[in-house]
């Protein structure tokens, strides 16, 4: 335990542990609450918790909590990126453009997703790449870099698209994008299955359920790296040292240039995965699929309760974060409230998450945060 938490009075332990496990009760009692009313707005037609609504929240979240992940270490190291929304966007024209440009000269599908995979990813490492260039060596602030980029990779999206929806991809790809691991067809003559989609029509496709779809795996395998890398290794503990004080990580001997540049690079890797699965999921590369999308994620990172002002957060937080805003939007669709009180509760969520971040700031001060135990 931290020297100053030792001395904290009942109050304030209380404050600190109800900060802690906020983000958790709030989910929580989110659910119930859709649970319960749901039906009744509804006469009982419409339930919350059922296997295809809970996977569509799993979907749903999925190009969030992937723009959300490496946006989480920049801001734990006490940056920001505002390009990842346009990164993701410019990632699915280059995957859409390379799939059907090798696939139409002759290469089978499965390369032909790589070869999308690696240029979507690639291609949004090269604008991670310069990002952290300017940042690190020019010393010019992260806030003014990447809303720059973010205007540049936006241009370059819609010139490669042409300003249109780049279609015209083998029909194939959709299975990698939308098969699940698991179906699950409701009522008689179901069952599970595994792996392959059963030759189902008329009821039982309407009956049949999917579980855990490629992208949601993909995303879950993701994280689990990216919750080792920031608690268990050196990286991770650059990163929380760099936002919790960047003159003392350079006094210690942390490359913190180089470890800077690696950040922004992965913020915009893991955005240039958003876009590639995007492109599969819709069968066509979209250079807008991202705009509506970078909000949310720098929301799912502070309700989560990663601080704006570096040094502390973790991957779970982030995680918790885009399922309050996956849930919250659902359940308030089924109870038919109207789209722009969907916004306001998010920014309402999002100002609490931010008072709740400071007050744990003013109890245990900064200095005794980081990285979790």
């Amino acid at each position: 335990m931290a020297p100053a938490a030792q001395t904290l009075t009942p109050p304030k332990r209380f404050v600190l542990a109800l900060s802690r496990s906020w983000a958790w009760a709030f989910l929580a009692l989110m659910i119930v609450f859709f649970v319960v009313t749901v039906p009744i707005v509804s006469f009982g037609a419409v339930n919350f918790l059922t296997v295809r609504n809970s996977q569509n929240i799993l979907v749903a979240i999925t190009p969030i909590l992937l723009l959300g992940l490496g946006q989480t270490f920049v801001i734990i190291a006490a940056g920001i990126d505002l390009s990842v929304g346009w990164v993701m966007s410019l990632a699915s024209v280059l995957s859409a453009l390379a799939i059907r440009a090798v696939f139409n000269a002759g290469l089978p599908l499965f390369p032909s997703v790589v070869v999308g995979f690696l240029a979507a990813v690639a291609g949004a490492g090269v604008v991670g790449f310069v990002n952290g260039v300017i940042i690190a060596k020019l010393k010019v602030p992260a806030f003014i870099v990447t809303l720059g980029s973010s205007f540049i990779v936006r241009g370059v999206a819609l010139l490669m698209s042409e300003n249109t929806t780049v279609i015209g991809l083998p029909p194939g790809i959709r299975a990698y994008g939308n098969d699940a691991l698991v179906y699950f067809i409701r009522g008689e003559a179901g069952g599970l299955h595994f792996l392959a989609a059963p030759e189902v029509s008329g009821e039982l496709l309407r009956r049949m359920d999917r579980i855990l779809p490629y992208p949601v795996v993909l995303t879950a395998i993701i994280v689990a790296i990216a919750i080792f890398v920031l608690r268990k290794t050196q990286f991770g503990r650059h990163t929380y040292a760099i936002g919790g004080n960047v003159e003392a990580a350079i006094r210690t001997g942390i490359p913190v240039d180089r470890h800077i540049i690696s950040l922004y690079i992965l913020s915009s890797a893991t955005a240039g995965i958003a876009g590639f699965l995007s492109t599969l999921r819709f069968t066509a590369g979209s250079a807008v699929i991202g705009d509506a999308l970078l909000l949310s994620s720098i929301a799912a990172v502070i309700i989560g309760g990663v601080s704006l002002f570096g040094g502390a957060g973790s991957v779970m937080g982030t995680v918790i974060g885009a399922l309050i805003i996956a849930v919250l939007t659902t359940g308030l669709v089924m109870l038919n409230v109207e789209a722009f009180w969907q916004f306001i509760v998010v920014g309402v969520v999002v100002i609490v998450a931010v008072l709740i971040d400071q007050s744990r700031d003013l109890i245990i001060g900064r200095a005794t945060r980081g990285p979790p135990t």
